[in-house]
């Protein structure tokens, strides 16, 4: 059995994300947290998949995100773990608070 993805449903959005959306996003989770990403969107009253509000929340709207460039010690942390561990971005981004696997990569 094939599963669908998610945001081939009917009626949910696809593309990039308005600042309205961001701000429901955000005012939702700060008033009652993300605990099931699958409910979120319909409990918030937003038109997209769970995946696709988690991701939002995960990598650009969460508030102790660190954006721009890497202090001396987190380009340090990086090379190292990176001859440690290889390409693993999540599991290094893990290692350095604040930042995403998409800001390392």
């Amino acid at each position: 059995m094939v599963r669908t993805p998610c945001c081939e449903k009917m009626g949910l959005k696809k593309g990039p994300w308005t600042p309205e959306e961001d701000q429901i996003l955000i005012s939702f989770i700060q008033r009652y947290g993300h605990g099931n990403w699958r409910a979120l969107p319909k409990q918030a009253g937003l038109m997209r998949c769970g995946k696709s509000c988690r991701l939002r929340w995960i990598n650009y709207l969460r508030p102790d995100i660190k954006r721009g460039n890497f202090s001396k010690d987190e380009e340090e942390t990086i090379l190292k773990l990176h001859r440690v561990l290889g390409n693993r971005w999540s599991t290094i981004a893990a290692r350095l608070p604040g930042r995403t696997d998409n800001e390392i990569i």
